[in-house]
């Protein structure tokens, strides 16, 4: 007899894979870490194989546990799409998200067009501000999820897209060979701008501040303008824009994951419905693995 997975174990299986722990898996999956254990025990039972091992203090995928998680990808967003194309109940009240100014120019028009044809009588509030700032909102209550750049040090959170860092500049000048090369970035705490200038110092390629702002239009400007030089991810680039790479005198950035962070003290069927469109829509790890075979 076949075997038959389960969605939710499959669901508590990438959050673990995702955080690196049982313990912060628990937090993402709103479960105990003894049902958590649970369940990854019973999936090992379905599969017959170890999915797990220690490393440290930390749990890491065998190679058979890094197999599975490309199928679970795609089997749960492959639910999570049937079942919002067959669901009748109409959802009403108000739901609260949060995102960064970047992620919204890019990714909510898509988001909030797909969940409103499903859920016409729900009210979606959207509050735009920098990942840390959203966390902080989450944990006080005011917001019901939120999308961010993933953060390990901020908590647990379930990352469902990976996007590559880039370095860019306006096509139209060399503003790119100026030295000290000027930039144009987020505020201190800003991951992309920790990532850029550790890599630039690591090079001993000189820069200066030019432009800092956590509102990544006015980054942008400054860059179409031709003034500076900044970081994007790889869905932020516009015609104009010109990437970097190190024959230019730029190293090699790190990507960025993109996570969903949900309120642990008051959970919704609305925000549920809003949390699957996001991950549903925005998705591309599973895409990556099926690519990668």
């Amino acid at each position: 007899m076949a075997v038959l997975l389960d969605i939710d174990q499959l669901r508590t299986f990438m959050a673990i894979a995702d955080t690196g722990s049982f313990t912060r898996a628990a937090d993402v999956v709103f479960k105990t870490q003894s049902a958590v254990s649970m369940q990854m025990k019973r999936l090992e039972e379905r599969v017959g194989k170890a999915l797990f091992e220690r490393d440290g203090r930390a749990s890491r995928l065998t190679e058979d546990g890094e197999r599975l998680l490309d199928y679970a990808r795609r089997i749960v967003k492959l639910n999570m799409e049937a079942v919002s194309a067959f669901s009748g109940a109409e959802l009403t009240g108000r739901v609260r998200l949060g995102v960064p100014d970047d992620y919204a120019d890019r990714y909510l028009p898509e988001i909030l067009a797909r969940f409103s044809h499903s859920n016409p009588r729900a009210e979606v509030t959207v509050i735009c501000e920098p990942s840390s700032m959203l966390a902080d909102r989450i944990q006080s209550n005011d917001l019901d999820i939120a999308i961010i750049t993933h953060d390990p040090e901020k908590g647990p959170a379930l990352v469902f897209r990976q996007e590559q860092l880039l370095w860019v500049s306006s096509a139209r000048t060399s503003v790119h060979l100026e030295n000290p090369v000027p930039l144009a970035v987020g505020r201190p705490t800003c991951n992309w701008r920790r990532a850029a200038t550790e890599r630039l110092d690591s090079a001993g390629r000189p820069y200066r501040i030019l432009y800092a702002s956590w509102n990544s239009a006015a980054v942008s400007a400054a860059v179409m303008a031709g003034l500076a030089v900044c970081v994007l991810p790889e869905s932020a680039l516009r015609p104009g824009m010109r990437v970097l790479q190190p024959g230019d005198g730029f190293p090699p950035l790190p990507s960025v994951r993109i996570a969903l962070l949900r309120n642990p003290h008051e959970m919704s069927a609305l925000a549920d419905a809003l949390a699957d469109h996001v991950v549903s829509g925005l998705d591309n790890l599973s895409e990556h693995a099926q690519a990668a075979e």
